[in-house]
């Protein structure tokens, strides 16, 4: 099982751990060298001291060049040397830093996703956002340096007070007296720099939280107009932020001042004390020096000491506040102890079992139900009767208040998340399908029970025939082979683009008769009447984006290439015609886009072309300027003539046209040999979909039983050249985007049946889980769960289509969390209770 392997040796809960317990835990090794490091580093530091000493006692007094050389060479060497291990200790500093961070990340991840859903109903999703990606980033910047600064910068002073205690006792002690009084008054100030950064991590996640709301929320914002309301709510906590931020960025200013004001108190007393003995010859000029610049080091490791003070405190806020916010107890274990997960006698029976609200709202009240193996059960009610309280609760995700529920005779209470996991498959409503891949989705929930290591090496895998099968029964099949035949699969066409071929070849002798009337197939010798001009020019698939439409009359070499096939001059008179003709007719119309449809001129745009028409009304075509020659040439290259009846192409024209097709793949095999994939019945075409080169025309009609025709002929094809099953497996290769915004709401509800399906549960939970599905697919989806799944597996169904229960062995109805009425539909509708009632009601 995978929730057995991530718990394996399980540790204390990151929320019980202290933030110090993260110091060595997994680090010792790396610790222990940064020690080592640094008290190597320490002593190196200490040797430039003594050469500052030597230098002016020895060397330059007594005016010894070697000496001299010899002392600054080592000071060089020893200052290397210093900065190398300086480095090598930010680098490990560095990698224990990061390294924690991406624990406690991942553990903390971890411990989100078991917690109760209650907590999440009450937590915006900011909020765990901010946690996770922000507020860790301290605390885990502290555990780096937790043995590294304090230990370097500590025994760095002790080792210049010990060093300046052999130069001068007296001035040693005066030196390090002023460093008392500031491990009495920083602290003092941090306190007030720590209740600053308690309110900002709150703010933080406020705004977090705030902004993830209104992104979820965006429909309803636009929908309601409601940007002003957004934007103070938005405002006010941005503003409140903005205050605190300042007021604790002022206090860990002040105390940065006052560790400088009294740091800088150490030279001073070395200039009067240091000074008075050097003048009474009690000091000597290299031991005074020495002492000024042992002052000036000291600076260096205080600082970096008060640095980590800060870092400390604010750290050990923001991981207690993080860690308290989710120190939330978990209802059930992930995995049993010292066994298996259970594979329960799937039997349900439910006693007094009662579900009441913090508030004290029962949801559901004394529901007495035996449900027995291989039975299927609809729930039914009103709105807020309670059914999918009900069913989730057996799901275990609601935690029942009083009473018992049992599967097999465990209480589900009792059992482990695995237990149920393996035994139970739901889909709710609303179903959340992840970004990726349809067949990452679909593998879901078979994955997360055999386990990613199992189903990745072939161990365990589905047979592509059994995926077919669930997208079958759920409907999706066919989605799933459209979304194959609309793909772009450059990378992958290589291995079957001979079949393709095949296929088009096929398609037009088999089923070409069939279909004149809807679709004009591609002929390099005829002009596409459902093409545009530029679309017939060209007659290929621009690869080069200077070739794509927008582009097109932009481009020199087409615009060169127009003017030499003598295409410029009848192209703008075309141009003309439509935009006068469109003009003139729609100037007066109530502007719809119904009424553009016989032209290409866009509703957008037409205010655009009333200004081109009467700019140019009286000017012959050689006075108009470049801007109105490319706006009219960018017309009529958009001009279909099976598509727009606004104007008419003349004869001559079209002749021109095809003339100009071959000159044009002349030219551009010279200029860009790779620019255009021209159309070729023996050849592929990279950049258009698989649907489009088997039928290597256009399409003449919008009608849905012609689209539906050539489909079925596609289909028909697929399945005479073996070739169905790989386009499924192209299909579910579909990326299905942010919570599946690329499918519709019917096609996420079949996607989460079919993964369902695919795990092949036991235990079924379907809480209205059809209610996006039109009719037919939702009867069809009830004879599959009839035919199929009756006898085989247990299936509680929230059912709000009242029509479809008569093939439930048993209808429970409830009303204000309380079982009503049960029976067999039959049953139900003699009785003529609540149940006759709402099917009356439905009909």
């Amino acid at each position: 099982m995978a929730l057995k392997r991530e718990t394996k040796n399980k540790q204390i809960p990151i929320v019980k751990r202290p933030l110090t317990s993260w110091v060595f835990d997994g680090n010792l090794k790396l610790q222990i060298l940064l020690v080592a490091i640094i008290l190597l580093t320490v002593a190196i530091r200490v040797i430039p001291l003594e050469m500052q000493k030597r230098i002016v006692n020895e060397a330059i007094n007594l005016r010894k060049l070697d000496l001299l050389a010899i002392y600054c060479g080592i000071y060089l060497a020893s200052v290397i040397l210093a900065s190398s291990l300086k480095l090598a200790i930010n680098i490990i500093q560095t990698k224990i830093s990061q390294k924690v961070t991406a624990q406690m990340r991942q553990q903390l991840y971890h411990h989100i996703l078991t917690m109760p859903l209650n907590f999440f109903r009450n937590t915006q999703p900011g909020t765990v956002v901010n946690s996770l990606i922000n507020e860790l980033t301290i605390p885990g910047n502290f555990v780096g340096m937790a043995l590294a600064v304090p230990l370097t910068n500590i025994v760095t002073l002790l080792a210049f007070f010990g060093y300046l205690l052999v130069l001068n006792p007296i001035l040693a002690v005066i030196s390090f007296s002023i460093y008392p009084a500031m491990l009495y008054i920083i602290p003092l100030l941090q306190k007030r720099v720590n209740q600053n950064n308690i309110q900002r991590v709150n703010l933080s996640r406020k705004l977090s939280s705030k902004i993830v709301e209104s992104i979820a929320g965006i429909h309803e914002v636009q929908a309601n107009g409601a940007f002003a309301i957004e934007n103070n709510k938005f405002d006010a906590i941005v503003d409140s932020l903005m205050k605190i931020r300042i007021k604790w960025s002022i206090n860990k200013f002040i105390i940065k001042v006052v560790s400088n004001f009294f740091i800088n108190l150490g030279p001073f007393s070395i200039f009067i004390v240091g000074g008075y003995l050097a003048i009474k010859g009690q000091l000597g000029l290299g031991a005074l020096v020495a002492f000024l610049s042992a002052q000036e080091k000291l600076y260096d490791p205080w600082k970096e000491l008060i640095e980590f003070y800060q870092v400390y405190q604010d750290g050990k806020i923001n991981y207690s506040k993080t860690m308290n916010y989710f120190d939330v107890d978990i209802a059930n274990e992930l995995i049993p102890k010292d066994r298996e997960p259970y594979e329960l006698d799937v039997a349900i029976n439910v006693e007094n079992m009662s579900l009441e609200t913090a508030e004290g709202i029962k949801l559901l009240d004394n529901i007495n139900l035996k449900i027995n193996s291989g039975e299927h059960i609809a729930l039914v009610g009103f709105s807020g009767s309670g059914k999918s309280s009900l069913a989730l609760c057996l799901a275990q995700l609601y935690s029942y208040t009083s009473g018992h529920a049992t599967i097999g005779g465990k209480e589900i209470s009792d059992l482990t998340k695995a237990d149920i996991t393996k035994n139970i498959g739901l889909v709710s409503q609303s179903p959340f399908i992840f970004d990726g891949t349809i067949k990452a989705n679909l593998m879901y929930s078979y994955t997360a029970l055999h386990g990613e290591e199992c189903v990745m090496e072939g161990d365990c895998a589905p047979e592509l025939d059994g995926l077919v099968h669930v997208l079958q029964h759920s409907g999706l099949f066919v989605d799933v082979l459209r979304f194959g035949l609309n793909t772009i699969v450059e990378k992958r066409a290589e291995e079957f683009i001979p079949v393709i071929i095949k296929m088009r070849e096929n398609f037009q002798k088999e089923f070409g008769d069939s279909i004149y009337e809807w679709v004009e197939f591609f002929d390099e010798k005829q002009f596409l009447s459902y093409a545009n001009l530029a679309d017939n020019i060209i007659f290929g698939a621009p690869v080069s984006k200077n070739f794509k439409n927008k582009n097109l009359v932009k481009n020199k070499f087409f615009r060169d290439f127009l003017d030499d096939s003598d295409l410029t001059r009848p192209l703008l008179t075309l141009g003309r015609e439509i935009a006068d003709q469109t003009v003139d007719i729609l100037k007066n119309i109530t502007h719809d886009k119904m009424f553009f449809e016989q032209t290409p001129i866009e509703l957008e745009e037409f205010e655009k072309f009333e200004n081109l028409v009467r700019e140019i009304k009286n000017r012959n075509l050689h006075q108009i300027n470049k801007e109105q020659t490319i706006a009219l040439l960018e017309l009529a290259l958009r001009f279909s003539p099976g598509k727009h009846r606004i104007a008419t192409i003349p004869e001559f024209m079209i002749k021109l046209i095809l003339e100009g097709r071959y000159m044009f793949r002349e030219k551009i095999k010279q200029k860009d040999p790779y620019a255009i994939a021209f159309f070729r019945s023996d050849q592929y075409i990279h950049s258009q979909t698989i649907s489009n080169n088997i039928l290597f025309g256009i399409v003449k009609t919008t009608n849905p039983i012609a689209q539906e025709k050539i489909n079925q002929f596609i289909i028909a094809l697929l399945i005479g050249e073996d070739f169905l099953e790989k386009m499924i497996e192209i299909g579910m290769d579909f990326e299905v985007g942010t919570k599946g915004n690329n499918l519709s709401g019917g096609q996420r509800q079949k996607l989460a049946i079919a993964r369902t399906f695919l795990k092949s549960p036991p235990i079924m939970i379907l809480d209205e889980a059809t209610s996006a599905l039109d009719n037919k697919s939702q009867t069809r989806i009830q004879n599959v769960l009839s035919r199929q799944w009756k006898g085989k597996s247990t299936l509680i169904a929230v059912v709000h289509r009242l029509d479809i229960v008569k093939e439930y062995d048993k209808v429970v109805f409830l009303k204000a969390g309380k079982i009503v009425e049960m029976g067999s539909y039959d049953e139900l509708m003699e009785k003529k209770g609540y149940f006759y009632e709402l099917a009356h009601e439905h009909r």
